[in-house]
């Protein structure tokens, strides 16, 4: 197997754990602490990848920039963890590539972007199938549809932000100092709420676990992917995402989607997909100066 295909595999993998991770720690402790835990252990293992080699001039140059990061993705990490309360991971990593459809928003919005019609029929359809999903019986499906939602609408800004201003940061320092500021939110959020709790020995493991896996090596991967890989194809390999976290969901938490369910995400994939096609071939039409 090449090492585009490693490479594409194991990001694959490791971003299917996320809401996992976040499901298996729930009867641990309170969602936010585990949240909280998880990134504070991911700075710790991120300093110890670096050896050290930490530029403080890079915090202090850049201050306003991880503050901003440090809040969108610190809440985006406390309300997707409190999501898995109400909905099964495999539903909330689904909603969760509703990051798309904010990311075509904000750029229509930010960059003055316009949608082709073809966008504008993909975008409705993920609308649907996102309200399919979301409108089951019951509130606290509901709730739980309505956080992966607006955590994922936070992220959306904050790749926005990062993708205009964060290139020039050295990659090391970059993710040191990102994982560090949405560590510090994270302390704030829950310490303020009072869900703090001390961790017993078998979270401990989890936490660790958890870490490693969803803070270093699944953003790692991902950010080497978004240098090594077009946008585009980026976005539709983790669109099969959420089909790997419902393999999880259904083999460790006996978790089964309904009908409704199932058409929902199909309706959701497909959207996402024909805005990803087609603003790829908009893009390779500039490209060769046709558009």
């Amino acid at each position: 197997m090449s090492d585009g295909r490693l490479l594409i595999a194991g990001l694959l993998l490791v971003d299917s754990l996320y809401y996992v991770f976040a499901r298996l720690l729930l009867p641990l402790m309170p969602p936010g602490a585990s949240a909280m835990y998880m990134m504070v252990l991911g700075v710790v293992q991120i300093a110890a990848v670096i050896r050290g080699r930490i530029d403080l001039g890079v915090l202090r140059q850049h201050g306003w920039f991880f503050l901003a990061i440090g809040v969108l993705v610190g809440a985006n990490t406390y309300m997707g963890f409190a999501a898995v309360q109400y909905v099964d991971p495999g539903t909330a990593s689904l909603l969760s590539r509703t990051s798309v459809l904010f990311g075509v928003a904000l750029g229509m919005m930010w960059l003055g972007e316009r949608l082709a019609r073809v966008e504008v029929i993909g975008a409705a359809l993920a609308i649907a199938g996102v309200v399919a999903v979301s409108l089951q019986p019951g509130d606290h499906f509901r709730r739980g549809s309505l956080l992966v939602i607006a955590s994922t609408a936070l992220y959306a800004v904050h790749a926005a932000i990062v993708k205009r201003y964060g290139g020039d940061i050295p990659f090391g320092q970059f993710m040191f100092f990102r994982v560090a500021a949405v560590a510090a939110v994270l302390v704030v959020l829950v310490s303020a709420r009072g869900d703090a709790v001390w961790p017993t020995p078998v979270a401990w493991g989890w936490l660790w676990l958890s870490a490693i896996v969803n803070v270093v090596v699944s953003r790692g991967l991902y950010y080497l992917a978004l240098r090594r890989l077009d946008m585009s194809v980026l976005t539709i390999i983790l669109t099969l995402t959420p089909v790997v976290t419902w393999i999880w969901s259904i083999v460790l938490f006996g978790s089964r989607p309904r009908g409704q369910e199932i058409a929902g995400g199909v309706a959701t994939l497909l959207g996402v997909l024909v805005v990803t096609w087609s603003r790829d071939r908009r893009d390779a039409s500039r490209q060769r100066g046709i558009g």
